[in-house]
């Protein structure tokens, strides 16, 4: 089984376009941060290569926090990417993707985060906070 994708999406207003080869593998983390960003869980694929950008010039960077960067389309709000300082890994909202299809549900971070009023149905691998902070740490 192919567990790439390559995929084209676009934020609301059509002024940033995104195309890439992703991780067919979509994770979902529920730290704080990620739900003030996104209004919830924060539901992304891993970009894994061939990420093209265009319409660089509607996006803003926002520096989030030691470890991340988040970006917007600064003509109409959409989230477009978090990326990873260190490691320079992108993740893309599922949201801004053309087509799904072969997108499997794997993961969840910081699932001691997750507020009670909502319960995805699938089964997934979770990662507590200390996990993810540890398996991390394990990888600098």
């Amino acid at each position: 089984m192919n567990n790439t994708l390559t995929v084209l999406g676009h934020c609301l207003c059509g002024a940033v376009t995104i195309n890439a080869t992703v991780s067919n593998q979509l994770g979902a983390c529920h730290c704080k941060m990620c739900q003030r960003w996104s209004g919830s869980a924060l539901l992304s694929v891993e970009v894994l290569d061939n990420l093209n950008i265009t319409g660089e010039k509607n996006i803003t960077v926002y520096d989030s926090s030691e470890w991340a960067d988040r970006a917007f389309c600064k003509c109409c709000g959409s989230h477009l990417f978090f990326r990873s300082k260190k490691s320079q890994t992108y993740y893309i909202p599922i949201g801004l993707l053309d087509d799904v299809t072969g997108i499997q549900f794997q993961s969840q971070i910081y699932i001691e985060k997750k507020p009670d009023y909502y319960t995805f149905a699938d089964k997934t691998e979770t990662m507590t906070e200390a996990e993810v902070i540890a398996f991390y740490a394990a990888k600098a």
